[in-house]
């Protein structure tokens, strides 16, 4: 699993008009092949009355599968902007559909690759990025006397609480980024004197936002 990396937040949509040609960018978060071609073909007929849907997705830790549509347009000059703005974005996991409603004015092979990629780039901007870091689940179990101390420690520092659970004893998780768990560990200890129970939980991906 990779420590970190870049994706869309959720599904959205922008539209801009250049040279009086519509272009609307459908943006969405998927993790398989199947999802990202269903993607394309619900857009497609949504606007099956479109001039073009061109698309391009990337998916997998190492972005095994990708691809590009030109769905019409001059080869070379939709799917493949496309995929690039994705590229050099660092995405993954995310395909975009560029929805062309033709305007009357022919934009040539340069003016439709730029406006392909002003679409996506604009598209990616309006649904914004986050940033997916693997962490682990630490359970920290203490006695009620250290709650205040360490909850303060946790807040000040680039840890995020999960839940605090009143128990017996006070047991708060705590998502760590997964190349800290161990200073983290040290980093209790040494603040509760010894006095405390760590317990590694679930892997899990926490997301931030980026744009």
């Amino acid at each position: 699993m990779l420590s970190h990396y870049y994706t869309v937040k959720e599904y959205g949509e922008h539209e801009i008009i250049i040279q009086k040609s519509r272009f609307i960018a459908h943006v969405k978060r998927v993790e398989t092949e199947a999802a990202a071609q269903e993607f394309i073909q619900e857009i497609k007929k949504k606007h099956w009355n479109a001039t073009h849907n061109c698309s391009a997705y990337l998916i997998g830790e190492h972005d095994q599968i990708q691809k590009a549509n030109d769905d019409g347009e001059p080869s070379g000059t939709a799917g493949v902007p496309i995929l690039e703005v994705l590229k050099k974005r660092n995405l993954k996991d995310t395909v975009v559909v560029v929805t062309r409603y033709f305007g009357g004015i022919k934009l040539g092979a340069g003016g439709l690759i730029r406006a392909y990629g002003k679409s996506t780039s604009e598209g990616l901007d309006a649904v914004g990025i986050v940033e997916r870091k693997l962490t682990q689940v630490v359970h920290v179990k203490i006695d009620y006397t250290w709650l205040g101390k360490i909850e303060k420690e946790l807040r000040a520092s680039e840890h995020k609480i999960k839940e605090i659970l009143y128990l017996d004893t006070v047991e708060i998780e705590t998502f760590v980024n997964d190349h800290l768990v161990e200073s983290f560990r040290d980093w209790m200890i040494e603040l509760t004197n010894g006095q405390c129970t760590l317990q590694q939980g679930e892997t899990v991906y926490l997301e931030e936002s980026i744009s």
